[in-house]
């Protein structure tokens, strides 16, 4: 990641794609124009210019995607597929912020029951209101609901 706390996360993905496309790596040329049209699209639908942290939604709902596309190829048992997934997954994740580690989500789970006041499983809605802004980009979000399941069972 560039020293330039200035440059903006679309910038830096658009910056990437030249690079990738100087280079001829034609799997990452392809995933950062899949990015960049996602970010286009919201852009001309809503008629507006996405910051960074609605840039990271972006990055975190096509995580999310290719991980069900994933887990579906694997029960069909196109491996092909789950390989051409997993690639664009591993791409993606270069331009989140760092993953936090299970002990990270678990302490900020245990912060969040605290703070909510949460007792059962009815109070996960509040929970993960309070978990997803400080874990979007930085998390599995199915992931971190079953763990506060397992908090909250």
């Amino acid at each position: 990641m560039a020293g330039f706390m200035s440059e903006s996360l679309k910038s830096r993905i658009q910056e990437e794609m030249k690079i990738a496309m100087r280079a001829r790596e034609k799997e990452r040329v392809g995933t950062t124009r899949l990015i960049m049209s996602e970010i286009k699209q919201i852009e001309v639908d809503q008629r507006i210019e996405l910051d960074d942290s609605q840039v990271i939604a972006v990055l975190d709902k096509m995580l999310k995607q290719r991980r069900d596309s994933i887990s579906q190829f694997e029960k069909a048992e196109r491996d092909d597929l789950v390989a051409k997934e997993r690639a664009e997954v591993e791409i993606i994740q270069t331009f989140l912020p760092a993953q936090l580690t299970e002990a990270e989500i678990i302490d900020l789970i245990r912060a969040a029951v605290t703070k909510t006041g949460a007792e059962s499983a009815r109070d996960m809605g509040k929970v993960m209101g309070v978990l997803k802004p400080q874990l979007q980009g930085r998390a599995d979000m199915k992931a971190v609901s079953g763990l506060v399941k397992s908090q909250l069972g």
